[in-house]
């Protein structure tokens, strides 16, 4: 009886073992540091706090957390330090960041409490760079996320780019774009180049829509940071818009469905709803973006919808359209005592357009509107030079022609219809906006009747008969 008991309580084991979650098996780290008590610049509110709740939470969603706040540059390579020796083999591995960092010659420095920024020199001996964290954690780990809500306004940094006199544009605003490794992402609390908003409460807007996503059940990381990002947009009105750089090559999740983390297997396609199609131009979306975001029209704001319906600044998009519609309809109905209600907020800066993009955008916009560029290559030649001084000509637009420019992308954008009639080569007609070969007319015969012969009346009937050898009158 003893026995068959024991044999019964191990099979049950061995069941249990068999069903539990693959997620289980897992080995998921995360590094969490929030520096707040700056001596040297200007002190931050809330990131602390934002350390600590991030700890807390991905502690509950199983990962193993080395985490610290208010970290001096030699305790912040102590603790990358320990972590790194967490990171071999790891399947999940996360690193957390809150407080301030900059971008100098297009690369992003992490700022301990202590850092001192008098000259260029001090950037490799005063603060780390976010590569040497990459560098680990892509090494090391099979899948690499990296959140930083460290686009702060940085008083410290500004006075860097003064000390560099000419070469001060190295200093960038915010933080600079990161090309993510194949299995990484890397998010932004906000979009590169732009500054983060702290928030008055416990925690930034960022760190408080991560809080409130990241521990739903069900969701992968894109999920999440897509729900974050709507949060994020609502909250601070629109100026600040969480951005990420992904080449990740699975679907992750913090939590499962029953409650486990766990990561879907790579055969398993994205969601049909957040598919990019094959023919998707980031930069191009950029900049289109760049070129109607200053817009106060809607339904110049619109085109960017109907052109980039799944595109990265949809949401900020949207909140903008609504901003401009309840300030028209508040202009037409206040009673003019009552003070002017508040202008929408401006748009946060996105990355520059690249030339290329620019000129591949407009030459896009000039082909829809019927005045044809040539090849959309972003090559800008005469051609395409022609085809937008004949736009400017004919919508009678004071838009700058010669060179692209987002001020002339913004007026092809904003024209809904044909501008440019088409040309037609000879023996050929419009038809449905196309040309096509002008129909040649029938020809058709006209039957004539027979030719009667009509007698004469008192005509003869003798008539003159030759033969062979006889000449005399024949008669009818």
């Amino acid at each position: 009886m003893r026995r068959s008991l024991a044999l019964g309580a191990f099979f049950l084991v061995i069941l249990a073992m068999a069903q539990a979650p693959a997620a289980l098996a897992q080995r998921r780290v995360a590094l969490v540091i929030g520096n707040a008590a700056y001596q040297n610049t200007s002190p931050l509110k809330s990131t602390k706090n934002d350390a600590v709740d991030m700890a807390a939470a991905l502690t509950r969603l199983g990962f193993d957390v080395v985490d610290g706040t208010d970290l001096d540059k030699r305790t912040m390579e102590q603790t990358m330090r320990e972590f790194a020796q967490k990171l071999a083999r790891a399947d999940v591995a996360l690193f957390y960041f809150a407080g301030h960092a900059f971008q100098s010659g297009g690369q992003n420095y992490l700022m301990p409490v202590d850092a001192r920024l008098n000259g260029e020199g001090d950037i490799d001996f005063e603060t780390l760079p976010l590569t040497l964290v990459l560098r680990q954690m892509e090494r090391e780990a099979k899948t690499s996320i990296v959140l930083l809500d460290a686009c702060r306004d940085n008083a410290l940094a500004r006075t860097l780019a003064r000390s560099l006199g000419t070469r001060s544009s190295q200093i960038g605003q915010g933080l600079a774009e990161v090309k993510a490794g194949v299995g990484s992402l890397v998010g932004f609390a906000t979009q590169p180049g732009n500054i983060a908003i702290e928030g008055e409460g416990r925690n930034s807007p960022y760190a408080t829509a991560l809080l409130q996503h990241v521990e739903a059940p069900g969701k992968d990381v894109s999920g999440v940071l897509m729900a974050v990002r709507n949060d994020v947009l609502q909250a601070t009105g629109g100026r600040q818009v969480p951005w990420e750089f992904t080449a990740l090559t699975e679907e992750v999740y913090f939590k499962g469905r029953a409650g486990a983390a766990t990561s879907a297997p790579a055969a398993l396609p994205p969601p049909a709803a957040t598919a990019l199609p094959v023919d998707y131009d980031k930069e191009m979306e950029i900049a289109f973006w760049n070129a109607v975001k200053g817009s106060k029209s809607p339904a110049v704001l619109q085109t960017y919808l109907d052109r980039f319906p799944r595109g990265t600044f949809t949401g900020l998009a949207r909140v903008m359209i609504e901003q401009l519609k309840s300030a028209e309809a508040a202009g037409r109905s206040r009673v003019a005592s009552l003070p002017p209600p508040p202008a929408p907020a401006p748009a946060p800066a996105a990355p520059a357009s690249s030339p290329q993009a620019l000129a591949r955008a407009l030459q896009s916009e000039l082909k829809r509107v019927g005045c044809d560029p040539g090849s959309l290559d972003g090559t800008w030649g005469s051609k395409s030079e022609q085809a937008l001084e004949k736009f400017a000509r004919l919508s009678k637009l004071a838009v700058p022609t010669g060179e692209p420019s987002e001020a002339a992308l913004q007026g092809v954008a904003g024209q809904m219809g044909r501008i440019c009639p088409l040309d037609c080569d000879r023996g050929e007609v419009e038809s449905n906006g196309t040309c096509v070969a002008k129909s040649r007319p029938e020809k058709t015969t006209v039957k004539r009747p027979a030719r009667q012969k009509v007698e004469q009346q008192g005509s003869t009937p003798f008539r003159l008969c030759v033969g062979a050898r006889v000449l005399g009158l024949c008669t009818h």
